[in-house]
């Protein structure tokens, strides 16, 4: 199966500091891949590289065959990654699905001129962007609270739409930064049975930081561990999980 991500030496430095050293990452497509360490092993800083928030020093990274590195978010977006947060970024005072349309609108643009004066080009957008985002909704449960303010859902739906408008941008690679935060664990076992349905639904490959293990070993086929910014170990989760040093660092075993 061909690599939908391809990493190869990726580093970068802050002041002196190396933040990540020589990482190396390949995931395959529709592969539901972990990525955990503890707090400040560079997890992170490793989702900024791969959508542009941070410029590499060093490395390269392609998705799906094509060198995205050093390239805005923008860019990055429009080529196929979308991302989401361990602090929800959700447009709070706009509803449910106007969240969602704003992710539909990197494919569905009209000009400065036609959203100002509201033209037959205008409302056609409009109409296959409303069309297009009830859809998704539907898929996620949420199209009943379509015209609800997106702060008004509760904690786990809001994740739910973070993951709808991410989807909305049609990307390659979703990248989930702690699903799981702040969720209990009949949400979290709800988080786990959406994220297999979006990896199966959507042919989706996903690639997510977590720190809940039973999350990680519930979904993740293979995992890449990070420490002070360097690859400790990389395989098979089961495998992963058994390293000695994994279980001493991480699971404080």
């Amino acid at each position: 199966m061909a690599a939908m991500l391809e990493v190869k030496n990726l580093g970068i430095s802050f002041g002196g500091l190396r933040a990540v050293n020589a990482f190396d990452l390949t995931i395959e497509k529709g592969a539901l891949y972990g990525l955990i360490g503890p707090n400040g092993a560079g997890k992170t800083t490793v989702f900024n590289l791969l959508t542009g928030v941070y410029k590499p020093t060093d490395g390269i990274i392609k998705l799906d065959g094509t060198e995205i590195t050093g390239k805005s978010t923008v860019e990055i977006n429009k080529a196929g990654i979308a991302r989401t947060f361990q602090n929800i970024r959700l447009f709070k005072d706009m509803s449910v699905l106007d969240n969602v349309k704003a992710g539909l609108h990197n494919h569905h643009p009209y000009s400065f001129l036609a959203g100002i004066f509201h033209t037959p080009t205008y409302h056609r957008v409009e109409k296959e962007m409303d069309e297009q985002a009830m859809e998704l909704l539907k898929v996620f449960e949420l199209d009943k609270e379509a015209h609800y303010k997106a702060s008004n859902l509760p904690y786990g739906k809001q994740r739910k739409l973070e993951i709808a408008r991410a989807l909305a941008t049609e990307p390659k690679l979703l990248l989930l930064d702690e699903p799981a935060a702040g969720m209990n664990p009949n949400e979290t076992q709800e988080l786990m049975n959406t994220i297999h349905f979006v990896r199966d639904h959507f042919g989706m490959t996903i690639l997510l930081i977590e720190h809940d293990m039973k999350l990680v070993s519930g979904i993740c086929e293979e995992l890449t561990v990070l420490n002070f910014g360097e690859v400790l170990c990389q395989g098979k989760t089961s495998a992963v999980l058994k390293n000695p040093q994994v279980i001493t660092a991480y699971l404080g075993e």
